[in-house]
């Protein structure tokens, strides 16, 4: 077992000052608006905006500074002074900027005006709104239905996602994939399959009273930095935190609370995991097997010693289903086997039990460390096993808590934008808005990919994103992209995804969260959807960019009114004059979610929209909690092979999706620079490798694609054996997109088949 004190000297807490100094460099490099402080204060609070970052709930007892470092520079990012206005392109067209990086791009400022691309200058040019809805629509008229995706990602609100996936049914089709299908889509599909649910089970209720947490591939230093303040009350009150993750992740090893004064002027740090364990890449499933395991024999101990039973035996008899077939196997399965598989001993797993064994609550929490495998439902089904084991779900201070990254991309899948036709309900709509809506389910984001790469995708039209850069096989993307007919991107600022127009191509400005939506009826709330299912509202107060932005809802309205047939129940352009009118249609076409939205939107902490399994019901298909039994021990999609390495794309601390503020990865030492690739020194050495050699990376999925990543060098990192780590999204380009869950298509970004040489 690792144990935090004898780690190496480490980079330092996160929280303390070092994320004072993060947020202030990037305050230096946008120079955002003089109102920003106004603005941040505001941030995560009732009636104020909340954040456009990770998704983590918001609480209804707030604290004066209701941000963390990447919330407060996504806020600094968007509010930034400077303007990406149609000049720009009087001196830049889009080839030459292809040599551009992501933060260069994005530091160009805001949009500030509708563009169309022009391929004979290969320069965007301004376009009116009104002509640009008009193109639209007219070229979406003549595309096939089936050709068209409406990709969503998790920025937009519920308001806008809601007639965003009613055009596109409106339109013809389901083709609705969401940035949910390249992170916690396994969540959505793994989480139904064995709770009934889709979503988390546990709420900010929970956090306040659980006694222990085991973390399983996920990051609150960088992903969820609000996560943060909750592990350390936890700490404070003799919680114990257990974490199992390749990569040593400085959120999880201590902490410098930047709202405690005396920490900040003391340097006292609070340490987070009791115990931290590195196991190999794409091995949960055996660590979990080997923790189970040592809960049933350390059952099995205590009652032929006749002392009280250490598993939950009523709570499995009431609410579990195939639990004995599962008991089975962890019984079956060797220690010797489960240890091979992930690299940690029986003794360390044993330890790591022992913890959960004593405590009284148990919250499961996990990232896409867990989901984005072949086998990343299994996974998540083994979590949900071990919760169970000691009835760790459904009640109080226990649960399961998956972290999603975006802001609203819980929510969207709440209001209708899901390729799946079972998920929504039809007949409402119909009756709402008499129409046929159509019957067929619709593309995925993977699928859509696929399509593409094989000329069957003829339009993509994005609300929010950056596609091109987010997809797998980037460079296959790349060459797929410009072949469409159309597309039309729904931005703030500049990305790669502009830079492979189709064949006619839109860049739409839209407003930002924390800016005011004037409509004919005033200054409009939009709302969203955190982590725990709750619901808030969101009011923007800063000026906008430029006079010329429109909301993406308003965006939306107007792509909607040009590209569909009319019809009088069909009022695009009335509910762009109020947002209000829109919740009363999601809350009469989800009632049970929705009930009284306008009047509980404002509500501190939100309103819970509920969560059966949250109650202990199950909405599977045998009435109770789902045990699943593995038929493998890890969660790759490939077998080991001589030479063959598993990489895993990570996050810097200077990031938020694609969206890259700066180079400055404090956590892990990395300056300056995001073209590394982390590797065990041993592995280095046996390669022939020294710290700071250039390499390349070849793809080893063996389906015949050549897939390469240059200008990399190495860097000796505290990783597995076997394991090695570079940026996303960077090293998209190595990961195929036919490499996926099975269950649910998420990319396997966490565990790629990978061969390095020396450059």
């Amino acid at each position: 077992m690792t144990k935090i004190d004898d780690l190496p000297e480490d980079t330092g807490p996160s929280g303390g000052w070092g994320s004072l100094k993060g947020i202030s460099r990037i305050f230096g490099e946008s120079w955002p608006s003089p109102d920003v402080m106004r603005t941040l204060k505001r941030q995560n609070k009732p009636g104020g905006f909340m954040c456009a970052s990770c998704a983590f709930p918001k609480p209804a007892n707030y604290h004066p500074f209701e941000f963390c470092e990447n919330g407060a520079k996504a806020t600094l990012w968007e509010m930034t002074s400077a303007r990406s206005t149609p000049e720009f392109w009087e001196d830049h067209n889009v080839a030459d900027l292809r040599d551009w990086s992501d933060h260069a791009l994005e530091k160009t400022g805001r949009l500030t005006a509708p563009l169309r691309y022009d391929p004979e200058t290969d320069r965007y040019s301004e376009v009116s709104w009104d002509a640009a809805f008009a193109e639209i629509g007219a070229i979406l008229k003549t595309l096939p239905k089936q050709e068209v995706v409406f990709y969503s990602s998790g920025h937009a609100g519920l308001e806008a996602s809601y007639l965003w996936a009613l055009m596109a049914r409106v339109y013809g089709n389901n083709n609705l994939p969401q940035s949910s299908n390249m992170c916690h889509e396994t969540t959505s599909v793994g989480l139904k399959k064995v709770i009934g649910s889709s979503v988390g089970t546990v709420l900010w209720e929970d956090l306040d009273a659980t006694d222990c947490y085991f973390f399983f591939g996920q990051n609150p230093g960088t992903n969820s930095p609000r996560f943060l303040r909750p592990l350390k009350e936890a700490k404070d009150r003799g919680a114990k935190i257990v974490t199992f993750n390749p990569v040593r992740e400085q959120g999880l090893v201590s902490f410098v609370d930047p709202q405690n004064l005396q920490d900040m002027v003391t340097g006292h740090e609070t340490k987070i995991s009791d115990q931290y364990h590195q196991l190999k890449a794409g091995s949960d499933i055996a660590a979990l097997t080997g923790l189970c395991k040592a809960v049933i024999e350390a059952d099995d101990k205590a009652q032929d010693q006749g002392r009280a039973p250490i598993i939950d035996w009523d709570f499995l008899r009431e609410h579990g289903h195939d639990h004995e077939a599962f008991i089975a196997f962890c019984r079956a399965t060797e220690w010797p086997t489960i240890c091979e598989e992930c690299g940690l001993s029986d003794a360390e797993l044993r330890q790591a039990a022992e913890i959960y064994i004593k405590a009284k609550r148990v919250i499961g929490v996990y990232g896409m460390g867990l989901t984005q495998h072949a086998h990343g439902a299994t996974n998540i089904g083994m979590l949900v096993n071990f919760l169970a084991l000691r009835g760790n779900i459904g009640r109080l201070g226990a649960g399961c808590c998956p972290v999603r990254g975006h802001s609203n991309v819980q929510g969207q899948r709440t209001v209708g934008i899901a390729e799946k036709t079972a998920l929504i309900p039809m007949d409402k709509l119909r009756d709402l808005f008499d129409f046929d809506p159509p019957t067929e389910d619709g593309m995925h984001i993977v699928t859509a990919a696929q399509a593409m790469m094989e000329g069957k995708v003829s339009a993509t039209l994005c609300l929010g994103g950056n596609l091109v850069r987010a997809l797998p096989d980037t460079a296959r993307v790349e060459t797929a992209w410009p072949g469409q007919k159309l597309t039309v991107m729904i931005s703030t600022k500049l990305n790669r995804s502009h830079l492979y127009p189709g064949q006619a191509a839109f860049i739409l400005p839209c407003l930002s969260r924390s800016e005011v939506d004037e409509q004919e009826t005033g200054n409009q709330y939009v709302s969203v959807e955190d982590s725990f299912s709750m619901i808030h509202g969101s009011l923007g107060k800063h000026p906008p960019a430029s006079d010329l932005l429109k909301s993406e809802l308003a965006i939306t309205c107007g792509i909607a009114q040009a590209a569909t047939p009319p019809n009088p129940k069909l009022k695009w352009g009335e509910w762009v004059k109020d947002y209000a009118v829109v919740r009363n249609l999601i809350e009469a076409t989800y009632p049970d979610d929705f009930r009284d939205f306008n009047a509980r939107m404002n509500e501190p902490g939100g309103f819970w929209r509920g969560n059966p399994a949250h109650e202990r019901v199950w909405n599977t298909e045998s009435g109770k909690l789902e045990f699943t039994t593995p038929d493998k021990l890890n969660a790759l999609g490939f077998d080991p092979a001589p030479g063959r390495f598993v990489m895993i794309t990570m996050r810097s601390n200077d990031q938020f999706n694609t969206t890259v503020y700066g180079y400055s990865d404090r956590f892990r030492g990395i300056e300056g620079t995001r073209d590394v690739l982390l590797m065990n020194k041993i592995d280095m050495a046996d390669l022939g490798l020294e710290h700071s050699d250039p390499v390349v990376v070849r793809g080893d999925m063996g389906d015949g694609v050549e897939r390469r990543l240059e200008g990399l060098k190495v860097v000796t990192f505290d990783l597995p054996r076997g394991t090695v780590g570079g940026y996303y999204p960077e090293c998209n380009v190595l990961v195929p997109v036919g490499l996926h869950d099975q269950l649910s298509k998420t990319p396997g970004s966490k565990g790629v088949p990978v061969r390095i040489e020396k450059a």
